[in-house]
């Protein structure tokens, strides 16, 4: 696709989203409910990956209430992508009014005021979107993404998330030395810890007992700086009533020089979270598509 097609492809699908985001908030979390049940009628990659996840870091709950949850999870996955087509085309004051309540702020406080560098891991959990415009309502950001393959995606992306105090890294290695800066400068990160890096880029760590290729960038980010690391997500209220920010303090041991007892405490300050709200967790991202070596794949003869 050539430079001027991608350019109108991307304005034609931002301006889908610009009307959509023209939607009342009950009207869009009402419509992404039903996009969520299309995904499990339809019986779409979403919600079989959302069964299997489940059945892998759950197995003592019974089918029932898996497959429940599971309805549920996409059922809120379809909020996030309509609530989105709102915060990606509306003033960043919009997105804040949707801010109820903020639970342990002061983990925020305390660790900018450190004027060491913070990383905010912010997991696949309730509405990230609405938590990076919190997030830079407080101070300086760079948000850490991976480059879609789509160049038109990717357009889209840094149009909807270009709100003041914003920055957009791209997770590659120009992109990882500027953090580093970042850091040293005092300044605020926005990463997603459980996106599955590439082979090479992390280390096998447990999540929820799954052995998971986990990113290193976070804790490599911490063992070089004198950063503090806090969890954070952006939790949707009951009956479309808005959202509450959370923080939740990160282990320690995820500052250690060994890099699989930092990796494996990352996980379990993932895991720690989505325990809180597991509905508006994204149980249909594949999470574990790359085995430990002499593993069997973990979606085979379920996709």
């Amino acid at each position: 696709m050539n430079g001027l097609l991608e350019r109108w492809v991307a304005n034609g699908l931002f301006a889908l989203l610009w009307a959509l985001g023209r939607l009342p908030l009950g009207l869009q979390q009402g419509l992404g409910r039903r996009v969520g049940d299309l995904m499990r009628l339809l019986n779409g990659r979403e919600w079989r990956v959302a069964q299997r996840n489940l059945a892998l870091c759950v197995p003592d709950m019974g089918l029932t209430e898996r497959d429940a949850l599971a309805r549920e999870s996409l059922r809120e996955t379809g909020c996030l992508l309509l609530e989105t087509c709102r915060l990606w085309t509306r003033p960043l004051a919009d997105g804040l009014a949707l801010i109820h309540e903020v639970e342990n702020a002061d983990l925020l406080e305390q660790a900018l005021a450190r004027g060491k560098g913070v990383i905010v891991a912010a997991p696949h959990l309730g509405n990230w979107e609405l938590l990076n415009q919190y997030l830079a309502s407080k101070a300086p950001i760079s948000v850490v993404y991976r480059p879609p393959r789509q160049a038109f995606v990717e357009r889209v992306i840094q149009r909807g998330r270009h709100h003041p105090g914003v920055s957009q890294v791209r997770a590659e290695a120009a992109g990882v030395r500027s953090l580093f800066r970042t850091l040293l400068a005092g300044g605020m990160l926005g990463i997603l810890p459980d996106q599955q890096p590439k082979q090479g880029d992390g280390e096998f760590a447990p999540f929820f007992g799954v052995e998971a290729l986990t990113m290193s960038l976070l804790t490599r980010l911490l063992q070089r700086s004198e950063a503090e690391v806090v969890f954070a997500w952006a939790q949707r209220l009951p009956a479309s009533q808005g959202f509450k920010i959370v923080f939740l303090p990160g282990e320690t041991a995820m500052h250690d020089a060994d890099s699989a007892s930092a990796i494996a405490a990352l996980n379990r300050g993932v895991e720690a979270c989505v325990r809180r709200a597991m509905a508006q967790y994204q149980w249909g991202y594949k999470r574990f598509s790359i085995s430990p070596p002499g593993q069997p794949h973990r979606y085979d003869g379920h996709l």
